[in-house]
């Protein structure tokens, strides 16, 4: 399973991508997290199996949905506070509720 986690310029989406795998790996969850900025996204969607999108992004939503809808991939934003995760089990919950 991929997961693409977008942010602005891909600086924070690093930090839940890296928590987010090490939760992954830790569950025996086959999970491969990536973090993408932005306008790095078009080139990676057709990639993922579900793109988690920063708060701080928000004002993007319609174009990243935009990106997932031809093919069916879930976009799911992520709470304002998800720094807070700082073991990844949040976002691993969020993504498993989702697929």
């Amino acid at each position: 399973m991929r997961i693409i986690v977008v942010c602005g310029a891909g600086a924070s989406s690093t930090f839940v991508a890296t928590r987010l795998q090490r939760a992954a790996t830790a569950a025996g969850v086959p999970l491969d997290a990536v973090a993408r900025s932005l306008t790095s996204i078009a080139e990676d969607v057709a990639t993922a199996d579900a793109i988690l999108l920063g708060a701080h992004a928000a004002e993007s939503a319609g174009d990243v949905l935009a990106l997932a809808a031809p093919g069916g991939i879930p976009v799911v934003p992520l709470p304002s506070d998800i720094a807070r995760d700082r073991d990844g089990t949040r976002a691993l919950s969020l993504v498993q509720d989702t697929l």
